[in-house]
């Protein structure tokens, strides 16, 4: 019998791929990745391909972006099937996932159906947070400070609370939710504590000042706000 394996590829520049990564994608017979949304190859794919090889069987699956619990629930049961077969046939089976597959990664989903089937193993990556504060060269916490990670996604009241009882925040996805995660930190005068990051580790990343940015603009989908109330920027 076979291994499933969530592989974590980093923020996106392929050379932060864990060596344990690469290791694991070269050994696979199939390995799973999301379907990009137009034809093309997914942003995960395209950060692991120069590590495939050439008997690498790749299976693109569609993974449905909505807030319908019962519609996405049916798709991971659909592939996390299709991912026990190929496990239980002998073969070495992959899925690759953003940054590290236990941050808010699809594979959790599929491992949770598959490993009462077959054995799983996941792989960590490099958080997209993790690598926004290497580059610029801020520690995420330091002492007895606190940290909380949270999707820009999520409750405002939780957002704010964040905001309220932590030294240090991190808000993901903030396109979504750009104008209100701005006025909560508006309001609380943290706007000079906050950095927003679009793009970390690629060519284009960009770093901006919230304090230097205006509420109604519009951010990319890869964009990461940084607040440190202990520091202003």
């Amino acid at each position: 019998m076979g291994t499933f394996y969530g592989i974590g590829v980093g923020p996106g520049d392929s050379e932060l791929i864990t060596v344990k990564a690469v290791n694991t994608i070269k050994k696979l017979d199939v390995l799973y990745t999301p379907k990009a949304h137009k034809s093309g190859l997914s942003f995960a794919e395209q950060i692991a391909k120069p590590y495939f090889t050439d008997s690498l069987t790749i299976k693109r699956r569609h993974f449905p972006m909505t807030h319908n619990l019962e519609e996405k629930q049916q798709s991971w049961n659909e592939i996390a099937a299709e991912i026990t077969k190929d496990a239980k046939a002998g073969m070495e089976v992959g899925f690759i996932t953003l940054g590290d597959p236990s941050v808010y990664s699809t594979y959790s989903y599929l491992a949770d159906i598959v490993r009462d089937s077959v054995p799983v193993q996941t792989i960590a990556g490099i958080s997209s947070y993790s690598q926004i504060a290497a580059e610029v060269s801020i520690p995420l916490t330091l002492d007895d400070e606190s940290l909380e990670v949270i999707p820009a996604t999520a409750p405002l009241d939780k957002i704010s609370q964040a905001l309220d009882v932590n030294d240090n925040v991190i808000v993901m996805k903030v396109s979504t939710k750009f104008e209100a995660v701005y006025k909560l930190l508006s309001d609380r005068e943290l706007l000079g504590n906050a950095l927003l990051v679009t793009d970390a580790s690629l060519e284009s990343e960009k770093t901006r000042k919230l304090s230097e940015m205006d509420i109604s603009e519009k951010v990319p989908y890869f964009s990461t706000v940084l607040i440190k109330k202990q520091l202003r920027f």
